[in-house]
C-alpha cells in the first residue's frame, strides 16, 4: 500500500481541520483529491509530506508510519505545494543541484538533474535564472525538483493554478506521463483537471471524506430514484397534456417543442406511448448523466 490513512483527525485549538478520515491508495494510481477550499486538502497533503504533526490517527507511506520515521517517508515522497518555493534568483540547473545535494545524492546528482530536465522539458530554458521563467516552466522546475529523490509517491497540491490553457495541457501530459511509473495523488478543485489526469478521484468536504470513486468514468446520479431527460418533439406540446404522465417530478420548457424533466423512474417507454397516441413524432429523447460539476455541487454543498 502506497498510502494509507486511518481515522486521522487533526485540530487547531476548537476547529477541526480533518475529522476521522481514512484513505488507502494502491501502488500505480493517479488519485484527484476533490474538495472546495477550505476542504482539508492541503493539510492532509502536508501530513502526508511530513511537514505537518499530527496526533490522532495514524498516516502510512509504503508501510511506514510517518509520525514514527519521518527521514525515511520524506525519502518515498515528492512533494509539490500549491505554493511553488523556489529560489528566484538561481538559475534552474543550480537550483536542481542543490536540491539534489540535500538528498546526498554524491556523484549521481549530476546525471540525475540531468535527466529530470529532460524528462520535464526544461532543456530549452535550463540557462536561465528563476525569476525569468514563465509560470508553466516554474511549475516544470518544481516537479523536477519534487522527482529528484525518485519518490514512489507523487504529492502535487493544486499543480495547475494559473497557467494558460497551452501550459495547462503541457503538465497534464507530464503529471500522466509520470503517473504511468509513479503513485500519484493530485489535488484540486477543477473539474476538467479530474477527468483529464486522473483514474480515481477522492472528494473531501468540511474535514470529511464524503466519497471515493474506483473509476470516476462510472460515476452517475447520485440520487439514484431520479432521472433527468431530455424529449423534443416534432410539433408543439402541450406542458399540460405533458404533465399528465406518471413519474414526472419536474419539467423545464425550452421550448413548445423540447423539455428537460425530471422524473422518479425511467419513464421513456411512457414518453413514446404519449407520442403514439397523439400522433406526435419524437425527434430527441436522451438520458442526461451528470457531469463531474453536478457531482461536486452535490457533494459539497
Amino acid at each position: 500500500m502506497s498510502i494509507k490513512i486511518s481515522n486521522l483527525t487533526k485540530k487547531y485549538g476548537n476547529q477541526t481541520v480533518l475529522n476521522n478520515i481514512n484513505i488507502e491508495i494502491i501502488e500505480g494510481e493517479v488519485v484527484g483529491f476533490l474538495g472546495p477550499n477550505g476542504a482539508g486538502k492541503t493539510t492532509t497533503m502536508k501530513i502526508m509530506a511530513g511537514a505537518l504533526n499530527y496526533s490522532v490517527g495514524s498516516v502510512k507511506i509504503c508501510d511506514v508510519e510517518v509520525s514514527q520515521d519521518i527521514l525515511k517517508t520524506k525519502s518515498f515522497v515528492g512533494y509539490l505545494p500549491e505554493q511553488n518555493p523556489l529560489y528566484s534568483d538561481m538559475y534552474v540547473k543550480e537550483y536542481l543541484l542543490f536540491v539534489a545535494e540535500t538528498y546526498c545524492l554524491g556523484k549521481e546528482k549530476i546525471h540525475r538533474v540531468n535527466e529530470l530536465i529532460d524528462i520535464v522539458g526544461l532543456r530549452p530554458e535550463f540557462y536561465k535564472k528563476i525569476g525569468q521563467l514563465s509560470k508553466g516552466f516554474r511549475q516544470r522546475v518544481g516537479l523536477a525538483q519534487a522527482l529528484i529523490p525518485n519518490p514512489k509517491v507523487l504529492i502535487l497540491d493544486e499543480p495547475t493554478t494559473g497557467l494558460d490553457p497551452n501550459q495547462l495541457e503541457e503538465i497534464r501530459s507530464l503529471i500522466r506521463e509520470i503517473g504511468k511509473e509513479k503513485t500519484v495523488l493530485l489535488s484540486t478543485h477543477i473539474m476538467q483537471e479530474i477527468k483529464a489526469i486522473c483514474n480515481r478521484v477522492i472528494v473531501i468536504n468540511k474535514g470529511e471524506i464524503v466519497a471515493d470513486y474506483p473509476d470516476i468514468s462510472k460515476i452517475k446520479l447520485f440520487d439514484k430514484n431520479s432521472f433527468r431527460l431530455e424529449v423534443e418533439f416534432l410539433n408543439n406540446v402541450s406542458g399540460k397534456e405533458f404533465e399528465k404522465i406518471n413519474g414526472i417530478l419536474d419539467m423545464k420548457m425550452l421550448n413548445e417543442k423540447h423539455f428537460i424533466l425530471i422524473t422518479s423512474t425511467d419513464i421513456r417507454a411512457d414518453i413514446f406511448d404519449f407520442s403514439v397516441k397523439s400522433n406526435n413524432k419524437i425527434i430527441t429523447i436522451n438520458k442526461i448523466e451528470s457531469s463531474m460539476e453536478d457531482v461536486f455541487r452535490s457533494l459539497t454543498n
